[in-house]
């Protein structure tokens, strides 16, 4: 069950890892720093959007239109720091306990 645990804080901790990655390269890439004709670019821009595309639709479902700016990868970076905090003061004492 520890396994499990730890495992679980080091998903969430490489998925942040992963939308912080993609915010930086889709800013990279709106500000012509990068270009995405190169393969390599574009496979990683492709990979950061397929693992965070499905959470921040869902949440930019709820969120109001802000014109240029998007805050959904903030809110889903607080959701997973709430996640880790609950699992750390809450399951943490069941577990080693």
């Amino acid at each position: 069950m520890i396994a499990i645990y730890y495992l679980a804080l080091q998903v969430l901790k490489l998925y942040s890892y992963v939308v912080i990655g993609y915010v930086i390269l889709s800013w990279l890439v709106g500000f012509n720093i990068i270009n995405t004709s190169n393969r390599f670019v574009y496979s990683i821009l492709q990979f950061g959007y397929r693992f965070t595309e499905p959470a921040l639709s869902r949440i930019r479902r709820f969120l109001p239109n802000l014109g240029a700016f998007d805050i959904s990868p903030i809110i889903l970076l607080l959701l997973i720091w709430f996640v880790e905090m609950c699992m750390k003061l809450y399951l943490a004492p069941i577990i080693f306990n």
